[in-house]
């Protein structure tokens, strides 16, 4: 691809064969059409209904479970084979409901437009579809103009554009005509191009087309997507490994019991039905419904607090994050430049928080939280002319309604922070154009790097003005009593031309002395992230003196400087510390400078040893060298997309779950593989946005902290659930183990499996599903990604307590079938009902892995109580109700049996609560070793 801000104008404009005052002929215009196609992306699109749908029927724990359902059908057992595809079809529906519409909703939040284009065809100008633009095409650009294709430049006339969504830079870059000689210039330094999808924000131009389509910079970006495979999530992979050991597992089950029970001279059929039935226990059926229901109330929550989740597991994926890397501009960021200090001779005042973050709807005469600061202005002669300069130097507006309440600068957002704090401290600027309205101004350039306004004195009322600034004004017009000028730009540049400063009123020699001060405090600012303009005037006695540079842009007066920044979101900082304390780590990868990036990192506790890696840093490193640095490196500065990618890359490399937030188009390889991309809803681009899982609607970084506590309780839920119904499931399989040893012949029924396996396994699960958050949950580190869902003591607890559950349940009823005077139908219904009973109290108990089931609360979860009490009326039925009686074979149990089948039962609450009891005390006895 050729590098066209090396190639001079000229140059350029050959190699197109293009004519910059003709523009292309027609015949030109078709062939080119031909060769390089429509200006457009190709439209990857969303996912289709069939893709959603199918995404959902691939699971390991659902291929398995529809293999058990066709060899039921094969056996004729087709009760057994449509309950499990019941089960199949809720949860597939249930996962496509959420997942569709969530595409549908970010189609909704998709706002597609082609722009309308200027374009010299044919030695005319004409407005045309960008779709329809070929390389060589002349286009005009123009204030608020979306930059149609990448283009290098012809003219440009103090044009500044927006290219934040791209390169990451807060401020509109300033753009120029003349080649550039470094052919490897990140994006956001190749100042005589401009970008498709970036926005004109000052001046205008001309700009000759170089690439359209995918071949731009924004259509590598697109490109680059589609190469990118998304990273399966945690849960996926931990469900996906659990399947697989459990088909193992099923297969293994049904061999021993099927030869058991050959060998206890059972019949083949009924021995194949009752292995079959214990394969499909060993399976917990309910998982993948439990975990779908469990992940759409946490998205449904999500949504309720403006984040759209558009790939259920995204929500369990936050929960498992180990490092969120964060685009800065919008995200971290407010996105527009605000004064955060006012620098005058041998005064410095740094603006309050409640000015500083701009109170953008606040009343012009409200006094709220910057009382000190408007008194000092009110005080400071020089402060209030240094702000009143900067207002007057300036072509921002504000729109300001009849309450006089602030509603938002219109224009570059770097003048527009310059009026807005003018306002806010009782110097609109409409009051300061009523007394000095603007008769003549030289525009900005880049050469001079200062611009200058020329303002007349009217006979307008000056008492509305503030008194220090009436004062310093009345001084000065008694040195001139026609015109002044005011001057901004940058400080180095303005102390080239100023001889004088303006101290309290009065004018002092610019000596050596006020030099280095102002540059000391120049550098200061700067090295605090800060842009930095400085402020000048000088008196023009003669009204009717041409406006020349040499002439008003010398013996200039030099009052102060203002310090701008593009502050962080006020909220940040709190869900910053949040992520620490939950043990993730953020990192800020930015396009932005990196004095600025360091700054940010700081003030928000993102990075506190100040270490800042480049994008022409990384360039130099190999991806192990990379791999190495991530770990410890917390900012990087001045990056391009392609740098991302590999941060992205090289932390997932490391074992990291990393999610990246971002909203540019230049985020969206990131975005896509990261374990999850947050997007921004507001201020995201549609590219950003269809690389995400999720979309923060709000646009408000701390929402992501909210998603990571519902993650995390979303994945505890989960794991509770797996534990109960494996621990169920163990016991169901050391009944039907046991009992032949024993002697004993089957001790349940194959339906009588299935309905221990269905119902009092799924109705808690989807009680589970609902349980509150942990204390605790974001004080603890996240897991371990690589951490097997049965981790964290989970295989133990689901052994010992599986066979003290099949132990319980086959004593009474073994005891019964030993003593020989108790019908097969009845020793099997005490088996039956101690088995119910006891996974009753394993689902109240199992409720928190930590805290006993009183120290939660019995009514904390009322699901769970109301799935108990229709799992045991359930129950009641099968046992006494006589059309359930003769499906299940089973017969009523006296009151004493059935008290003593709850009494038995009890056994297994009491002991998971007892081992809670003597963790607690264990963890405790640690803490009070441990040195404060």
């Amino acid at each position: 691809m050729t590098d066209w801000h090396v190639l001079s104008s000229e140059a350029a404009l050959t190699q197109l064969d293009a004519d910059p005052a003709q523009g292309l002929s027609p015949e030109v215009i078709e062939r080119r059409r031909t060769e390089s196609g429509s200006n457009e992306l190709k439209d990857t699109g969303g996912r289709s209904p069939w893709t959603i749908l199918w995404e959902q029927l691939r699971g390991a724990m659902i291929l398995l479970l529809v293999v058990a359902a066709v060899v039921s059908v094969v056996l004729h057992e087709y009760t057994d084979a449509i309950v499990i595809l019941a089960i199949v079809v809720l949860n597939a529906l249930l996962g496509f409901g959420q997942e569709y519409r969530a595409e549908k909703a970010m189609a909704a939040l998709k706002q597609l437009s082609v722009p309308i284009v200027r374009v010299r065809r044919g030695g005319q100008v004409r407005e045309i579809s960008a779709r329809e633009l070929v390389p060589g095409d002349i286009v005009l650009l123009e204030v608020g103009n979306h930059v149609p294709a990448d283009c290098r430049l012809l003219e440009s006339v103090n044009l500044k554009v927006q290219e934040a969504a791209l390169t990451g830079e807060s401020e509109p870059v300033e753009k120029q005509t003349a080649r550039l000689v470094e052919p490897d210039l990140p994006l956001g330094d190749r100042a005589n191009c401009v970008f498709v999808g970036t926005l004109v924000t000052y001046g205008h131009g001309i700009g000759l087309v170089t690439e359209i389509g995918m071949k731009t910079q924004l259509g590598q970006i697109a490109r680059s997507l589609q190469t990118v495979e998304a990273e399966p999530t945690p849960l996926q992979t931990r469900l996906a490994q659990l399947g697989r050991m459990l088909a193992l597992a099923a297969l293994g089950i049904v061999a021993i019991v099927f030869v058991m029970g050959l060998l206890s001279g059972e019949t083949p059929r009924l021995m194949l039905m009752t292995a079959l039935s214990l394969a499909v226990a060993v399976v917990p059926e309910g998982l993948p419904a439990v975990a779908t229901v469990a992940l759409a109330l946490g998205a449904r929550r999500m949504f309720q607090r403006n984040a759209l989740i558009r790939k259920l597991p995204a929500v369990e994926t936050l929960g498992s994050v180990t490092v969120i890397c964060s685009d800065k501009t919008g995200t971290l960021t407010e996105n527009r430049m605000t004064v955060t200090a006012l620098d005058v001779a041998g005064n410095r005042i740094d603006l309050p928080e409640t000015l500083s973050h701009g109170h953008p709807m606040g009343k012009l005469n409200s006094d709220s939280g910057i009382v000190d600061v408007r008194g000092t202005v009110a005080h400071s002669s020089s402060l209030s002319l240094l702000l009143a300069g900067a207002a007057l130097c300036n072509d921002a507006e504000l729109v300001v309604e009849s309450n006089r309440e602030i509603i938002r600068a219109i224009g570059d957002p770097t003048e527009g922070a310059l009026v807005l704090a003018a306002a806010q401290l009782h110097l609109p600027i409409d009051k300061l154009l009523n007394v000095l309205p603007r008769v003549d101004e030289l525009p900005f350039d880049s050469d001079r790097k200062r611009m200058t306004t020329v303002h007349e004195w009217s006979a307008a009322d000056r008492d509305d003005l503030e008194p220090t600034l009436r004062s310093a004004l009345e001084n000065i017009r008694g040195i001139s009593s026609h015109r002044i000028a005011f001057t901004k730009g940058a400080v180095d540049s303005l102390l080239l031309v100023s001889d004088h400063v303006w101290n309290s009123d009065e004018l002092q020699p610019m000596d050596e002395n006020w030099r280095n001060r102002i540059s000391q405090a120049n550098e200061e600012l700067a090295g605090m992230g800060m842009r930095v303009l400085g402020v000048a005037f000088r008196p023009l006695p003669d009204a009717g003196e041409n406006l020349h540079i040499n002439s008003v842009e010398e013996g200039l007066t030099f009052i102060g400087l203002l310090a701008m920044i593009d502050p962080a979101r006020p909220e940040v900082e709190e869900a910053v510390h949040r992520c620490r304390q939950a043990g993730i780590r953020p990192i800020m990868i930015t396009g932005d400078h990196p004095l600025t990036a360091q700054y940010i990192a700081g003030e928000l506790g993102i990075s506190k040893d100040g270490q800042v890696l480049s994008g022409q840093d990384l360039e130099n490193m190999s991806d192990s060298e990379l791999r190495s640095v991530v770990d410890s490196v917390s900012v990087f500065a001045r990056v391009a997309p392609k740098h991302k990618l590999r941060l992205v890359k090289a932390l997932q490399e490391n074992g990291e779950v990393v999610a990246m937030t971002g909203d540019g188009v230049n985020d969206a390889p990131a975005l896509k593989q990261a374990h999850i991309g947050v997007a921004m809803g507001i201020t995201g681009t549609d590219v950003a946005k269809e690389s995400s899982q999720m979309v923060l609607l709000d646009d408000n970084f701390a929402t992501i902290v909210n998603a990571i506590e519902e993650g995390r309780k979303v994945y505890d839920n989960v794991r509770k659930f797996v534990k109960y119904t494996m621990t169920s499931n163990a016991g169901e399989i050391w009944v039907m183990i046991l009992g032949p040893l024993l002697g004993m012949p089957l001790p349940l029924l194959p339906l009588q499996i299935l309905w221990v396996n269905l119902v009092t396994d799924g109705l808690p699960g989807l009680a589970l599903a609902v349980e509150k958050s942990e204390r605790g949950t974001m004080t603890r580190p996240p897991h371990p990604p690589r951490e097997a869902i049965l981790g964290r003591r989970m295989g133990i607890d689901i052994a010992w307590i599986g066979l003290l559950m099949g132990i319980v349940s086959l004593l009474m009823g073994y005891l019964e079938w030993s003593a020989g005077d108790s019908s097969e139908a009845h020793w099997r219904t005490v088996i039956f009902t101690v088995l119910t009973f006891s996974q009753m109290g394993n689902a109240l108990a199992i409720r928190s892995e930590h805290e006993s089931l009183f120290q939660l609360g019995i009514f904390s979860n009322p699901a769970m109580l109301a799935s108990v009490a229709l799992t045991f009326g359930l129950q009641m039925a099968v046992i006494y109700w006589p059309p359930l009686q003769s499906i299940f074979k089973t017969a009523p149990l006296s009151g004493i049996e059935l008290l003593s089948c709850l009494a038995l039962s009890t056994l297994v609450f009491c002991s998971v609560e007892i081992q809670k009891l003597i963790l607690q005390w264990r963890e405790r006895t640690k803490q009070s070793r441990e040195p404060d």
